[in-house]
């Protein structure tokens, strides 16, 4: 599994729409092959600042099944407006993992 990271500075002010916007462009990504799961998270220090991590089986799932698709088009159309400066993606795959199983 590959996980996909991106800091999204969203334009000040924006961040209401934005988070909405990105509620509704979920259905976009999580249409494609390869897709596990998604989640963006907000900074607690800088109001404006989040976190998008998508989980997805390969590589070639993101950088090809969705960046060359339509769903991606749409995805585009509605988010990267909000965005500045434009986020940087990279990738990354698990080495160590491990999971408190003492919480309930």
């Amino acid at each position: 599994m590959i996980l996909e990271v991106a800091i999204l500075n969203v334009k000040s002010g924006q961040e209401e729409q934005f988070e909405i916007d990105f509620a509704i462009a979920g259905r976009y990504i999580s249409a494609i092959k390869g897709y596990v799961r998604h989640s963006l998270r907000k900074c607690l220090e800088q109001n404006n600042k989040y976190i998008l991590l998508v989980d997805w089986e390969s590589l070639e799932d993101h950088t090809i099944g969705f960046r060359q698709s339509a769903e991606y088009l749409e995805w585009k159309k509605i988010l990267h407006h909000y965005y500045d400066p434009f986020p940087t993606v990279e990738h990354y795959e698990t080495k160590v993992e491990k999971e408190n199983k003492n919480n309930s």
